[in-house]
């Protein structure tokens, strides 16, 4: 998609501190950070977010790359939160299918109620 700003990472035409890449899938680091280790992987592939029809080998990939993100940035052993919101009411700002990694900090058990 020619103005989502993910695809534009994907294809080295928006600067970003990239983690990982390989053929199907990148890392980079998030530009707004909400902890220490606040890092993203996204398919190379613009899918609107995770129910759109993304096939499972990809799922199971963007998964595997989390955890190896993870234990790159150094939060495996102590823990951290993997997050993909959906649509506006889920928290999703970016219509292209993303995981967060979230670590560096203890983060709360459960979220609070909305406001």
């Amino acid at each position: 998609m020619d103005d989502c700003p993910f695809c534009l990472i994907a294809e080295h035409q928006l600067n970003s501190t990239i983690l990982y890449e390989d053929e199907t899938v990148i890392a980079f680091e998030d530009i707004n950070p909400q902890l220490p280790v606040h890092s993203l992987v996204i398919p190379k592939r613009h899918y609107d977010h995770i129910g759109d029809s993304v096939p499972e080998e990809l799922l199971g990939h963007l998964f595997a790359v989390t955890a190896e993100v993870a234990r790159m940035k150094g939060v495996e052993e102590g823990g951290y939160r993997v997050i993909t919101n959906v649509g506006e009411d889920g928290g999703q700002t970016v219509g292209h299918l993303h995981i967060h990694i979230l670590g560096g900090a203890r983060l709360p058990i459960r979220m609070g109620p909305a406001d």
